[in-house]
């Protein structure tokens, strides 16, 4: 028997710190106050944290008592009336953790929180402030003299730039994870939910305190002050009775299974912070916290909503600064790494499992070798330096194996390292990945064999007519077909996918219900920054073009560039991109993706200029201090009194490789078999996906489907709260019709290409530009016969980066169809050479209306005919007078002319009526249609209670009452 599986929700989204001079008392509701939690603080302790969570439920008359019971005794005997011995102090949305120095710990709150992007019914939320507590009272504060010094350290990570987090969604995985079944079928009945005990632990000890007032708590972004306690308490019980099946005479009492899985701490940012606080409390106390960027559009379809969201997930281990963190530590862990997740999804369905989505998830990271830069010359490049030789492919074979084990196989590395170079430099490291890859193919099959694409991005962009964006799409589409993407659609949609034949050359892994992604693409470049990014965006928007093509949106995998769409997906990898390259370089992209293409504006170039000098700023005087911020916030350097200090450290090498102070052992026993076993044995899926039912990696607890920490449907809709269409998130977001399509457009689709029009010469004309055209071969045929050396010089946005050539030397090497070994032109999808094809014929310059508008022009067929000249001749015959009777009409002459028959003449006078009930209608006066006497006895009894007020509910509208009530409320 299958049962509904659904996530667990942390209904705990309230929160209010009060304080007493020994204890911090946090109340934590849902959203429409009828739950509640109590988490007691002890602050007479000066340097440990000490809480206490009784793991109780309370109810809105229960918390009250708990509050009054506090308050009262904590006022002192002296206390004038009117005081109180509880004040609250600040209102949040979370708790992000806890962090003790050399004093007494901090508590840090999410005070202010922003919408950023839904996934299906999934609300993520970007954090806007925190707010920073010392926990112990001054009476018992230790002061030490470098406590100030540290908390400023922690606070240059800013939690208020790029942190995210969510109540429902674990975002510490991608969509693949998240959707992937965790409890196998099972024969028998769920066990019901076990009961909580309703005894009350009274954990408050009464103290008496100073008097203080109680302060008046604000809400931040949104209303989150708690109702005076006082009051009656509401009757309202938050009780859906449609819960998740949609059948209201089951839901209430249908039980689910809630799952709440356990997250990737690599990708949760405050590990640290939880560490004395995640196993003392109860679970919906905890956030787990991303770092990187998370962005959403939505492109918009004729109206049809389809969401592309971006998420960038950011890894805590060996993080750091641009120069300071290179190449990898003992442990496999890379510096600058980052997974980025592509999900589209239609959202006429919200929720995930009935909708049609569709994801693909890629990674960025250093070279995985151990290699670092002299920083003791300030100069732009310092040299690059192998600092210890890895014949046996040590930490490769590590961050390989933790690639398999979460992607599953093939791992397809894009190297954009430079190969060829005057003095070597990014070379060494070209050399290096090269054979460690090589020898760790040797103990794989082939078919689980890592796949290396080596790409000198920088020294094709030099070249004057090279198109390095066309040659990244190349490589883009092989490497989808090798891996393939996430699909979830209709099991019928997805039988008929699975026949399509632009679909089925993909090696994702299909079932009932779609595609699965197996395997991942690899990308990096020295510094995992600009180059990377352009190369991901292209492979993105080949991505995109299948996911699209799968939803049943484009009737073709493939999307142009100047469209809408892909003008939407450029802007989010760019503010991807820019947002990584500040929280790694300290600056924005240097080499954005217009300037690959191109096309790039002469202005562009000055500000290339400031970001070059801005990066080199930073990671001349600033990048110190940063990298010790992220050592503390990280938990990598823990203060303790007596030793050194973290400033005072002339290296921070051994903190993150502590295999060098003999920590702990090294994980690799054998030279050959670097990969764990039960990663092995169940590629190409990744073994995270396969053992995500073990109990190890789930907390599962049965609840009705109408219980608020499973009922995704009350979570996203709020049905008890008041929903204003202006403060929607989604009246705000970014659309591509809103924000790209031109003004005046006579084209509402995002895919069609928008072209601005061409500045005039000084005689007068418009330079014909070769995107004029609108047959991509023809285009392709005017740059092969245009003498210009690079049409593209003017910097005016155009398709030709798309469309030329790509090389300036046909016996290349670098143009052939081969990258680093990799045959790139293996794919049977007939976009892979159409770029190429230098065969222009006269359709393709002139296509015929039926190609362009799906019509065509044809000669009238006789019925038709009659039925227009009966038309022309009603018409005429109604409006002929005396005056023109025997006058030949121009309209009648003209069908005279074209009917070989003489036209047949309607009397004078005839009365012509429409089909219609209303015979008698005229402008002078109006026959009423005639009423029901259901009708006539509800307007009655409307006007009788406007006169008489209301009477007697009758046995029918008694009855309906009774029946609502008791589905809402028992």
């Amino acid at each position: 028997m299958t049962y509904t599986e659904v996530p667990i929700i942390n209904w705990m989204q309230k929160l209010v710190l009060y304080e007493t001079k020994a204890r911090f008392y946090i109340v934590g509701s849902n959203k429409i106050e009828t739950r509640f939690r109590v988490l007691k603080i002890d602050r007479t302790e000066p340097r440990d944290l000490v809480i206490n969570d009784d793991k109780v439920e309370y109810s809105r008359t229960e918390i009250r008592s708990v509050l009054s019971m506090i308050d009262g005794g904590n006022k002192t005997k002296r206390a004038a009336q009117g005081s109180a011995g509880l004040s609250k102090t600040t209102s949040a949305f979370g708790i992000a953790g806890f962090v003790r120095f050399l004093e007494g710990p901090y508590i840090i709150l999410i005070t202010k929180r922003k919408r950023v992007a839904l996934v299906g019914p999934h609300t993520i939320y970007k954090i806007e402030d925190i707010s920073m507590l010392y926990i112990p009272n001054d009476s018992v504060r230790y002061v030490h003299p470098d406590e100030s010094r540290y908390v400023r350290m922690f606070q240059n990570v800013d939690l208020s730039s790029n942190f995210y987090f969510s109540y429902s969604y674990d975002l510490t995985h991608n969509l693949q994870y998240n959707m992937a079944k965790s409890l196998q079928p099972t024969q028998g009945p769920i066990p019901p939910p076990e009961s909580q005990s309703k005894q009350k632990l009274v954990f408050w000890e009464s103290s008496m305190e100073d008097e203080s007032k109680p302060g008046e708590g604000t809400a931040e972004k949104e209303d989150i002050c708690f109702s005076d306690f006082s009051t009656q308490e509401a009757s309202f019980s938050p009780t859906l009775a449609y819960g998740l099946t949609g059948d209201k005479n089951s839901a209430a009492n249908e039980l689910v299974c809630g799952v709440r899985q356990k997250p990737v701490r690599k990708f949760v940012w405050n590990n640290h912070l939880l560490k004395d606080f995640e196993g003392k409390v109860h679970h919906d106390w905890i956030l787990y916290i991303i770092h990187g960027f998370i962005g959403q559009s939505n492109i918009g379809v004729y109206g049809k909503s389809i969401y592309l969201t971006l998420i960038g997930r950011r890894s805590n281990e060996f993080a750091g600064t641009r120069f300071l963190k290179r190449g990898a530590n003992c442990q496999g862990s890379v510096a600058n790494e980052i997974e980025t997740e592509q999900i589209v999804q239609d959202m006429s369905v919200t929720f995930l499992s009935h909708t049609k989505v569709s994801s693909y998830t890629q990674l960025r990271g250093s070279v995985p070798l151990y290699w670092s830069q002299d920083l003791s010359k300030m100069v732009a490049k310092p040299p690059i330096t192998l600092d210890q030789r890895d014949p046996y492919a040590t930490v490769a074979g590590l961050h390989f194996n933790q690639i398999l084990k979460r992607y599953g196989a093939p791992i397809v590395v894009l190297n954009l390292v430079k190969t060829r170079e005057k003095r070597r430099h990014e070379s060494i490291l070209s050399e290096e990945f090269v054979e460690s890859v090589n020898y760790l193919n040797q103990f794989l099959p082939p078919e689980h064999a890592i796949q290396y694409i080596g790409f000198d991005m920088a020294r094709v962009t030099k070249r004057k007519n090279a198109d390095v964006m066309m040659r990244l799409a190349r490589i883009a589409r092989y490497c989808l077909k090798q891996t393939g993407f996430h699909l979830n659609v209709p099991s019928r949609q997805a039988d008929y996918l699975m026949k399509d034949e632009e679909l089925k050359v993909l090696r994702g892994r299909w079932n009932k219900n779609g595609c699965q992604q197996a395997g991942v693409v690899r990308t990096n470049c020295v510094d995992c920054l600009d180059r990377t990014n352009t190369a991901q965006f292209a492979l993105g928007k080949c991505v995109l073009a299948h996911q699209l093509y799968a939803l049943g949106v484009l009737d073709t995998p493939q999307l142009e560039f100047d469209t809408d769409c892909v003008k939407m997906l450029e802007e989010l990898y760019e503010d991807h991109g820019d947002t990584l390259a500040l929280q790694y370089g300290g600056s924005q992209l240097v080499h954005r993706i217009k300037g690959y293409r191109k096309i790039a504006p002469w202005t562009s170039h000055s500000r290339d200029i400031m970001q070059t000098l801005s990066r080199y700023y930073s990671n001349t005087f600033s990048d110190v201090e940063k990298q010790q911020a992220f050592n503390l916030f990280l938990g990598i350097f823990e203060p303790v009194e007596g030793q050194a200090n973290l400033w005072e450290l002339p290296t921070d090498f051994y903190l993150h490789n502590p295999i060098t102070m003999g920590k702990i052992p090294s994980e690799r026993s054998s030279y050959s078999q670097w990969w764990e076993k039960g990663v092995y044995e169940n590629l190409p899926r990744p073994y995270d996906e396969v053992a995500k039912s073990d109990a190890g990696q789930l907390e599962i607890s049965t609840a009705p489907a109408s219980s608020e920490n499973v009922n995704i449907f009350f979570e996203f809709y709020r049905p008890a709260d008041l929903t204003v269409f202006e403060d929607l998130y989604q009246f705000f977001m970014s659309r591509a019709t809103r924000k790209f399509m031109p003004k005046g457009a006579t084209h509402f689709s995002p895919f069609i290409i928008r072209e601005p029009p061409e500045p005039s010469d000084k005689m007068g004309f418009t330079r014909f530009h070769p995107s004029h055209l609108t047959s991509r071969a023809s285009q392709l045929s005017f740059l092969l016969s245009s003498n210009e050396a690079n049409p593209n010089i003017s910097g005016k946005d155009s398709t030709a980066s798309t469309t030329s050539q790509g090389s300036d030397d046909s016996s290349s090497s670098e143009d052939s169809s081969v990258e680093a070994g990799v045959h790139l032109s293996e794919s049977s999808s007939p976009y892979d050479s159409e770029h190429e094809s230098t065969f222009v014929s006269f359709k393709d310059l002139f296509p015929s209306m039926k190609k362009v508008y799906d019509s065509e022009i044809k000669e009238p067929n006789d019925r038709d005919r009659n039925i227009y000249e009966r038309y022309v001749e009603i018409g005429q015959g109604c409006h002929q007078t005396p005056e023109t009777k025997g006058q030949k009409s121009v309209c009648l002459s003209f069908e005279r002319s074209m009917a070989p028959h003489r036209a047949r003449k309607v009397p004078q006078g005839l009365d012509i009526y429409p089909i219609s009930g209303f015979k008698m209608d005229s402008t002078f006066g109006v026959e009423p249609p005639p009423v029901s006497l259901h009708s006539q006895d509800i307007y009655k009894a409307y006007v009788s209670r406007g006169r008489h007020g209301a009477g007697p509910p009758t046995e029918h509208d008694r009855h309906t009452y009774v029946k609502y009530m008791q589905m809402k409320y028992m």
